[in-house]
């Protein structure tokens, strides 16, 4: 009895109570419904959960966020803000170099399980014998044992899969690594394929190989690999031979697919139709009783139809089950009336056998004859390209809790036929059940998987190897439902697909993402796919579409705002900027050298600043001027950081300012006694802290001196005068500054010429008199002792000259003397009688 919408049953409710990350069996028979909400919008319907009792209060599940080491990277898949690359640790990267262990032989045997197709409810179906193909398989082990690679080829419908299955049951003994079972569905590059093979022999737990390792690994695999439903052809085959030189392949093909290219070694084998005979027998075994005459007369003019396809015949047997279950019956039912709820007609009629045409294309008669369920999941198949969903998945989106019994019904008709670890409709099927208006409501059954897909691909519960066992469904629903319902459904599956990981199912979801994205007008969800789209690129080292996608992420969250999406973008595009340099050759960065522009560099080595600005061409742009680094003596460079700023910023000491003498510029060689620059400079900073601490020692002598003390008698000085020396005034030491020439107090005489006369300031501590003339400021700075200038007369500059003549007689201190001569200076007081040096 079905429940009533908006009641979840205990199944859903254990899902929703079971913790995150804890792997959920398949979903049950009761699995929820998913009715299309009759709503105004269709934004408003895919907001909503396409399961009816998700509307009821329950806490929201936690994100999964899987981790994952790809090659020289750590991967960390966020299904909130997107994915988040980084470079690996060192610890990490020891342990990423190193190869992983081989599964053992049970382990590889649960692994082939999950590859194959699922065990369906209900009860068995009968196993069909393999007729007529003894001498191809024992072809097949020959050249398989002895390593060679075969390449099967038959037509659809010919028994390919059923004789891949009888090899690998007999080669399971012959190689190292056993055997291993691939799909070849839809891949049109081989490096999923090795990836895949990789991870069946290797124990990779969250673990994808670049191409690096992937090429060392599967060089190292020796196994026999069954390749069914092959689409590869030319140089793609061949690179897949190539990177597996001690597999022996079993490729199986159809006739139509690309032909391997003249440097492919490998043995053709072709599969052709049954006999008559075995085509008798084959009806036979399938419908469970002899044949009639009749019939046997109509399955000889359906292999000549059919060309003796097996799979022509396996429907064949079909429609005579179906024609027997209406002919049926006893003649105890027959005189019985039949009851309002029996199917049985009341006049029953005899059915004959199918005509010749319905027996060629029988798809739309075997599908009259069904249950609604069966015919309920052919529409939707049709809907899906072919792609059949899960048999858990069909409650859900049939709206028959008894749905998945369905897939077993429609197997034992030759409707589907298994592709990998799933079912897909038969060759020639789909085409048939759309002509008999099976996909008239291929939209709303597209729309209805997609909801449906949507919130199963994004529960907590699901693992994200289940949704990879799906991708190809998950696919076949992005591209078939509307643009918000494809944008919902991309959102959610793209991260479980990369923890899987399917990388290559994951990019197809993500380009269709952002093609909806687009349509839909969600910048936000747009940005989200063109970052996820160059962090796989990134992965894949194919680094300018990895540049190309994040950059375009990177403007439309800067558009919206979107701080953190921002800066997860710009971390991967530095990535992709750091393996662009390594990729072209570029090395590490040395060492900090900031190289002098070109006009510094004409500059020579005394020139400043000024100069460099002078020589500035006019109406240059501005540009930032570089300190140009100052060589070691000897040539020898710099190897490490400190040493290149010592040689590029060398301290000088700060000391007082003093003049120095005439500018001098140094010639490479000329240091006196070869000593090094820095020993110069290190006696010259000696040097002017002798001097300044000399000078601040006087000025405290100074300051302490009477202010009371009677001055000298001034006294002058001449070229011709000798040597004599001043007397000395207590408080003041030999190393005052000279005093400046002060001016006469009286107009007896004019200045003689190249004299001048600057007025004086009376110091704070009394005023001068009218006897008595105002002293000159002493200088703060001594001079250096130097060679004397041949000239006498003090300079007119506030640096002044020592003096190297004595003072002559000291005057009378009441008249100040007036110089006679033209060399004569006027004298000092005797307060500030000049000092010996």
């Amino acid at each position: 009895m079905e429940r009533t919408q908006g009641q979840p049953d205990r199944d859903e409710r254990a899902a929703a109570s079971r913790p995150a990350g804890t792997p959920a069996a398949a979903l049950t028979t009761t699995a929820p419904t998913t009715t299309a909400p009759t709503t105004a919008t269709a934004k408003t319907a895919t907001a909503k959960s396409p399961v009816p009792g998700a509307a009821l209060a329950q806490p929201p599940a936690p994100a999964r966020v899987v981790t994952l080491t790809s090659g020289e990277f750590t991967l960390t898949v966020n299904p909130v803000d997107g994915s988040e690359i980084e470079p690996l640790r060192p610890e990490a990267r020891q342990a990423a170099g190193r190869r992983p262990a081989k599964r053992s032989g049970a382990s590889r045997a649960d692994r082939d399980a999950a590859a194959r197709p699922p065990v369906l409810p209900g009860p068995p179906l009968p196993a069909l014998p393999l007729l007529a193909r003894a001498d191809e398989r024992e072809r097949l082990v020959r050249l398989l044992g002895r390593g060679r690679s075969v390449r099967l080829t038959g037509p659809a419908g010919s028994g390919r899969s059923v004789l891949l299955d009888a090899v690998a049951a007999d080669c399971a003994d012959l190689a190292p690594d056993g055997v291993v079972r691939l799909s070849g569905h839809g891949r049109q590059q081989p490096a999923e394929l090795l990836h895949t093979l990789y991870a069946t022999v290797y124990d990779t737990r969250d673990e994808r190989p670049d191409r690096t390792q992937l090429l060392a690994g599967t060089a190292e695999i020796g196994a026999i690999v069954l390749l069914d439903d092959l689409e590869l052809g030319g140089a793609a085959l061949d690179e897949l031979l190539r990177a597996t030189p001690e597999c022996a392949y079993l490729l199986a093909a159809a006739p139509d697919a690309k032909a391997p290219s003249d440097d492919a070694q490998l043995e053709e084998v072709f599969l052709g139709g049954l006999g008559r005979a075995d085509c008798a027998r084959l009806l036979e075994a399938a419908t469970g009783r002899p044949l009639t005459d009749e019939e046997t007369a109509w399955a000889e003019d359906l292999r000549f139809a059919s060309e003796g396809l097996p799979l022509r015949f396996v429907q064949a047997a079909a429609l005579l089950r179906q024609r027997d279950e209406l002919n049926g019956g006893s003649a105890e039912d027959e005189d019985e009336e039949p009851g309002v709820f029996e199917e049985r007609p009341r006049d029953p009629s005899h059915v004959p056998l199918p005509t010749l045409a319905q027996a060629a294309a029988p798809a739309e008669l075997l599908a009259s004859r069904v249950s609604e369920s069966a015919r309920a999941a052919l529409r939707s198949a049709c809907a899906l390209g072919g792609e059949l969903p899960h048999h858990a998945h069909l409650p859900a989106l049939v709206g028959d809790t008894h749905a998945d019994a369905a897939v077993a019904e429609l197997l034992g008709c030759g409707l589907v036929t298994p592709v990998g670890p799933r079912y897909r409709l038969a060759e020639g099927v789909a085409r048939q059940l759309e002509e008999a208006g099976y996909g008239e409501s291929a939209a709303e059954e597209a729309r209805t998987a997609a909801r449906h897909y949507a919130w199963w691909t994004g529960h907590a519960s699901v693992t994200p190897e289940r949704v990879a066992a799906e991708a190809d469904a998950v696919l076949a629903a992005l591209g078939g439902a509307d643009v918000v319902a494809a944008v919902l459904l991309a959102r959610t599956a793209a991260p479980a697909l990369a923890a899987a990981p399917s990388w290559e199912a994951w990019g197809r979801v993500l380009r269709s993402g952002a093609e909806a994205a687009r349509k839909a007008g969600e910048v936000a969800e747009q940005a989200y796919f063109h970052h996820e789209l160059g962090v796989l690129a990134l992965c894949e080292g194919r680094l300018d579409r990895a540049r190309a996608e994040l950059e375009a992420s990177i403007g439309l969250r800067g558009a919206l705002a979107d701080k953190r999406g921002t800066v997860a973008g710009r971390r991967a595009l530095a990535l992709v900027t750091d393996r662009d340099r390594e990729a072209m050759g570029a090395k590490a960065s040395p060492p900090l050298r900031l190289e002098a522009p070109p006009v510094l560099a004409a500059l020579p080595p005394g020139a400043g600043a000024g100069a460099a600005a002078a020589a500035k061409p006019a109406g240059s742009e501005a540009v930032t001027q570089l300190t140009p680094v100052i060589g070691k003596p000897g040539g020898t460079s710099a190897t490490t950081l400190s040493q290149v700023y010592a040689d590029a910023f060398t301290a000088a000491p700060q000391g007082v300012p003093a003049p120095a003498p005439a500018p001098f510029v140094r010639r490479p060689g000329t240091e006196p006694g070869g000593r090094p620059r820095k020993t110069v400079l290190l006696a010259a900073a000696g040097a002017l802290t002798v001097v300044a601490l000399g000078t601040v020692v006087g000025l405290s002598l100074t300051a302490g001196e009477d202010p009371e003390q009677p001055a000298e008698p001034t006294v002058s000085s001449t070229p011709d005068a000798p040597a004599v020396t001043p007397p000395q005034v207590p408080g003041n030491s030999g190393n005052d500054s000279p005093p400046e020439p002060v001016a006469p107090s009286g107009g007896g005489g004019e200045p003689a010429k190249g004299e001048g006369t600057r007025p004086t300031t009376p110091p704070p501590s009394h005023t001068p008199g009218p006897q008595q003339p105002d002293p000159a400021p002493t200088a703060t700075t001594p001079p250096p002792a130097t060679t004397p200038p041949p000239e006498t007369t003090p300079p007119a500059s506030p640096t002044p000259t020592p003096p190297t003549t004595a003072p002559t007689t000291p005057t009378a201190p009441t008249a100040p003397t007036t110089p006679t001569t033209s060399t004569e200076a006027q004298s000092p007081t005797a307060s500030e009688s000049p000092k010996t040096i």
